[in-house]
C-alpha cells in the first residue's frame, strides 16, 4: 500500500473518532445557547429553536464568576510556573547528578504516584490547618507546586540530551546552572510545553481538594463555583453549560498552542506506547 493510500485509510479511521470525541464539546456549547424551555423539553432537542445568551448573562452578572475565574487563574499560574522550575531542576538533578541515594530518592518519588490522593487528604488538611492555609488560595495551589509525574517526565527528557553538549559548555567555562539554563533548558521546550498543559489541566479542573480546603465564596475556584449551579432539586443547565464553555476555552487554546510538542516529547522521553 502506498503512502498516500495509508494516509487516506488513517484519515477514514480517525475522522469518526474525532467526531466522537468532539460531540460532548459541541453539545455543551449548543446547550449553553438554548433557552430553558428547550432544555426541559422531552425528548430533548439537539439544536435550539433560537439562540439565546441568557446563560452567559446569568453567569457573568448574577454570580461571582469573574472572581472565581481570577482565583483559578492565580492557582493555575502558580502551579505552572512552579512545575516548570521545580520539576525541571529535580528532573535534571536525577538525570545528570551522581550523589549518594540518588536512585533511592528517585524511586521514592516514583512510589508516591501509587499512593491514592484520597489517602493523603486528611493528613494534608491537618498540616494546612496548622500552617493557617485553610480557606485561602494557598490551600489550592500549594499541592500543585510540584509533582512526581512532572519530575519523571523531565528526567526522561533530560536523559535523551547528549552529554557532549553539556561537556562542551563546561569546557568553555560555563557552570552547572549555566549549562542547565543556557543549554539544556532551551532544548527541553517540547517537554516543558507538555508539562505546562498537563499541569494546567489538572490545576484548572481540580475540585475535590478545594471542596475540602476552601469554604468562603471569595476564594472559590471555577469548578467550585460551577458546582453551585447544580442542586438537589434544580439545575440551571444553560448557566452551567455557559460557565463550563467559558472555563474550557482557555484549556483548548493552551492545547492547540502546545499540541505540536506532544509527539516530540513522547519520542524523546521514552513514554511511547
Amino acid at each position: 500500500m502506498s503512502g498516500a493510500n495509508r494516509r487516506w485509510v488513517l484519515h477514514v479511521v480517525l475522522v469518526p473518532v474525532a467526531v466522537l470525541f468532539a460531540a460532548p464539546l459541541v453539545w455543551m456549547v449548543l446547550t449553553s445557547l438554548m433557552p430553558d424551555a428547550d432544555l426541559n423539553r422531552l425528548p430533548p432537542r439537539l439544536l435550539p429553536d433560537h439562540v439565546t445568551l441568557d446563560g452567559y448573562r446569568k453567569v457573568l452578572t448574577e454570580n461571582d464568576y469573574p472572581r472565581w475565574f481570577l482565583n483559578t487563574l492565580v492557582v493555575s499560574t502558580v502551579a505552572v510556573l512552579s512545575h516548570v522550575v521545580l520539576c525541571s531542576l529535580a528532573g535534571y538533578g536525577f538525570a545528570r547528578l551522581r550523589f549518594a541515594g540518588g536512585r533511592l530518592g528517585f524511586l521514592a518519588v516514583m512510589v508516591t504516584i501509587m499512593i491514592p490522593v484520597q489517602l493523603l487528604m486528611i493528613p494534608t488538611f491537618l498540616i494546612f490547618r496548622t500552617l493557617g492555609l485553610i480557606d485561602t488560595l494557598g490551600a489550592a495551589f500549594v499541592p500543585w507546586l510540584a509533582s512526581a509525574f512532572g519530575i519523571f517526565l523531565m528526567r526522561q527528557f533530560f536523559l535523551s540530551v547528549p552529554h557532549e553538549l553539556e561537556e562542551a559548555a563546561r569546557i568553555d567555562g560555563c557552570g552547572r546552572l549555566g549549562v542547565f539554563f543556557r543549554i539544556v533548558l532551551p532544548m527541553a521546550r517540547p517537554a516543558l510545553a507538555t508539562l505546562v498543559v498537563f499541569t494546567l489541566l489538572g490545576s484548572w479542573n481540580d475540585l475535590i481538594w478545594p471542596l475540602i480546603a476552601i469554604t468562603s465564596e471569595d476564594t472559590f475556584t471555577l469548578q467550585m463555583g460551577l458546582s453551585t449551579f447544580s442542586g438537589t432539586r434544580h439545575t440551571e443547565w444553560s448557566s452551567l453549560m455557559a460557565g463550563n464553555t467559558l472555563a474550557t476555552a482557555p484549556l483548548l487554546v493552551a492545547f492547540l498552542v502546545a499540541q505540536r510538542h506532544f509527539i516530540a516529547t513522547m519520542s524523546f522521553s521514552g513514554l511511547k506506547g
